[in-house]
C-alpha cells in the first residue's frame, strides 16, 4: 500500500505522510488472510532456513495483539498449519515489545531443557483495526510476520542478556478499548469505533524519549557492556522521525541502526523480527558483532536485548 493509496483513503497529501513519518509504503494482508496465516508462513521459512522439521519443535510462542480471535490461542492455529504436533503452544501480548519478550521466554525454556527447541513468531495485522478517519495512526501501521528458532546452536550465537519493563500507569496511551471482558463487542461499541486502534501519538513520543534511553543504559550497566560496543541497533519501527531522535538520545548514533519502516511501516510486534531478518539477509551482521534489540509499545512496555552474532549461516 503506497502512500498515495493511503493518502487518498485518509484524506491527506502524500508528501505529508513521508514528511511526518518517513514511511513510503506498507503491506496489508489479503482479505482472506489472518494473523495465523502470516505467522505460519514466517515460521515455516525459519524452520526451512534452519533445517529443522516442524515436528521437532518443543515450544511454539506467538507474539501478537491482533490474534485471529479471542480464543483459542493463535499459536495453536499456527501449530496446526505447520504440523508441529509436539509443541506446547501459547500466545503473548505485549504489543510492539512482544517479540523481544518472547525471545526472553524462549531462552528461559531452552535453558531449562537444553536439548529443546522454541519457535518464536511475531505477527500483527493492524490493517484490520485501523480507523481511517484518524490520519495520525492510519498512515503508520501495516501487516507483517517474522520468526526465529531458539536453541543451543554451538556456533557462536548467544543471548547475552535481556531487560524488560512495564509501566501500567501509562496504559491508556495505546489501546483497543472494545472486544474484551470490560467492554464486550456490541452494536454500540461498533458504532463508536471502540474496536479500532487508538494511540496518543504525542504522549507515546514523550514516553519513549523520556524512558527508553535510561532503560537502555540499565542493560548496559547491568551487563558491564557499554552501549559504545553495540555494532548494530535493531529497534521497533514506530516512525522515522521518532526513531532518529531516539537513536541520538540513547547514545547509539555510532551503531548501524537498521530500518525497514520506509518499506513496511510500523508492523507492531513483527517489526523487530522483520528488521533483524532484513539485516541478516543483507549480510550486515558479522560473527562476533554485538547486536542490540530495542522495542517499546502498548502497556506501556519496553524491552531490550544484547545478542552476540554467530557464524554465518
Amino acid at each position: 500500500m503506497s502512500n498515495a493509496e493511503v493518502a487518498e483513503r485518509v484524506g491527506v497529501e502524500t508528501e505529508w505522510i513521508e514528511r511526518k513519518t518517513q514511511i513510503r509504503s506498507r503491506r496489508y494482508a489479503a482479505p482472506d488472510e489472518a494473523t495465523s496465516d502470516l505467522a505460519a508462513r514466517a515460521a515455516a521459512e525459519a524452520l526451512d532456513l534452519a533445517g529443522v522439521a516442524a515436528e521437532d519443535v518443543d515450544y511454539l510462542i506467538v507474539s501478537t495483539s491482533t490474534g485471529d480471535s479471542p480464543q483459542p490461542p493463535t499459536a495453536c492455529l499456527v501449530q496446526d498449519l505447520l504440523g508441529a504436533g509436539r509443541a506446547a503452544c501459547f500466545d503473548i501480548n505485549v504489543v510492539c515489545s512482544g517479540f523481544v519478550y518472547a525471545l526472553a521466554l524462549a531462552r528461559a525454556l531452552v535453558a531449562q531443557r537444553p536439548e529443546s527447541l522454541a519457535l518464536v513468531v511475531a505477527a500483527d495485522l493492524y490493517s484490520r483495526c485501523l480507523d481511517f478517519s484518524d490520519r495520525r495512526t492510519a498512515v503508520l501501521l501495516g501487516d507483517a510476520a517474522g520468526a526465529a528458532l531458539v536453541g543451543r546452536t554451538g556456533d557462536g550465537y548467544e543471548f547475552v542478556d535481556f531487560e524488560l519493563a512495564s509501566r501500567g500507569d501509562a496504559q491508556r496511551l495505546i489501546r483497543v478499548d472494545a472486544g474484551g471482558s470490560r467492554l464486550p463487542a456490541s452494536a454500540e461499541t461498533l458504532a463508536r469505533g471502540d474496536h479500532l486502534f487508538r494511540m496518543d501519538g504525542r504522549g507515546v513520543r514523550d514516553f519513549v524519549m523520556e524512558n527508553f534511553p535510561p532503560f537502555a543504559r540499565r542493560l548496559a550497566d547491568r551487563t558491564g557492556i557499554p552501549l559504545s560496543e553495540v555494532r548494530h541497533f535493531v529497534p521497533h519501527q514506530p516512525n522515522g522521525v521518532l526513531l532518529s531522535q531516539l537513536v541520538e538520545a540513547s547514545g547509539l548514533a555510532h551503531a548501524h541502526t537498521h530500518r525497514t519502516l520506509e518499506r513496511y511501516g510500523n508492523t507492531g510486534s513483527a517489526s523487530v523480527a522483520v528488521t533483524l531478518d532484513d539485516a541478516a539477509r543483507a549480510g550486515h551482521l558479522r560473527p562476533g558483532d554485538l547486536v542490540m534489540l530495542g522495542s517499546f509499545g502498548g502497556g506501556m512496555s519496553m524491552a531490550a536485548a544484547y545478542l552476540r552474532w554467530g557464524a554465518a549461516a
